[in-house]
């Protein structure tokens, strides 16, 4: 029975040890805070006349020299040509997701698009919109155009970038629609 009492002892001793404290030594809760650091010299600022721009500075496209338009124009209210097939900025799907701020035939609502698959475009849908909008399910970035689809997948609007943030176009029934962040 001794040797288990002293088994027993020597257990809880060693349990014991095992929860105590060690440090690491120089440690204190003076040193646990950082030192300050100095602050750099910062160099100095200079200016100069920035040099003329070169080239076409409007970014606007130029107005049609002819009274009628071409096939592959879009026009919008207020403005000449919004954009043509050919003339049309550079569009990735990638910078198309998210959500758009739709105005078509005077009203305006919300588009939202994603890189979910659905058929042979992406997922999309609108909220608040009239008319073809309302149909939509789907869309997807052919060469420099956007098309808007509707839930069986037919192409019902055609879009164009004209701007950083804007896609000026026409629903297949010729409504103008426009999409701006």
């Amino acid at each position: 029975m001794r040797v288990f009492h002293a088994a027993a002892g020597l257990a809880v001793v060693l349990a014991l040890t095992g929860c105590q404290r060690t440090s690491m030594g120089g440690f204190s809760s003076q040193d646990a805070s950082p030192a300050p650091i100095q602050a750099a010299p910062v160099p100095s600022v200079s200016s100069n006349q920035l040099p003329a721009p070169t080239g076409n500075t409007s970014q606007f496209p130029a107005a049609p020299t002819s009274g009628t338009m071409t096939p592959g124009t879009v026009q919008q209210p207020g403005t000449q040509v919004a954009a043509t097939a050919g003339g049309g900025l550079d569009v990735t799907k990638e910078s198309m997701v998210g959500n758009w701020r739709v105005s078509s035939a005077g009203s305006s609502c919300d588009m939202f698009l994603t890189l979910t698959n659905l058929g042979s475009g992406s997922r999309g849908g609108t909220r608040g919109c009239a008319g073809e909008l309302t149909t939509m399910g789907s869309w997807e970035v052919a060469g420099k155009q956007v098309v808007l689809k509707d839930r069986s997948g037919n192409a019902i609007a055609r879009l164009y970038k004209t701007a950083d943030a804007r896609f000026d176009g026409s629903t297949n029934g010729g409504q103008p629609v426009s999409l701006s962040r």
